[in-house]
């Protein structure tokens, strides 16, 4: 696999990785459950936007 190649799946490895460690603090962080209701909204808004990234890689990597 070329190094650009290699570059987007450790993006996308990487990507994957920040989206879990937010997903568990969304789901079990009692900081989580502090925060006020606009901040939790960002929070879940920055996790589907990160989802839509991820499949973007995925298509790409298909695509290689």
């Amino acid at each position: 696999m070329p190094p650009h190649q290699e570059r987007v799946v450790t993006e996308k490895n990487e990507l994957n990785e920040k989206l879990d460690k937010l997903l568990v603090f969304i789901n079990s962080s009692p900081v989580f459950a502090g925060l006020d209701p606009a901040e939790k909204g960002r929070l879940w808004q920055q996790a589907g936007v990160m989802r839509w990234y991820s499949q973007i890689l995925e298509d790409r990597i298909a695509a290689f």
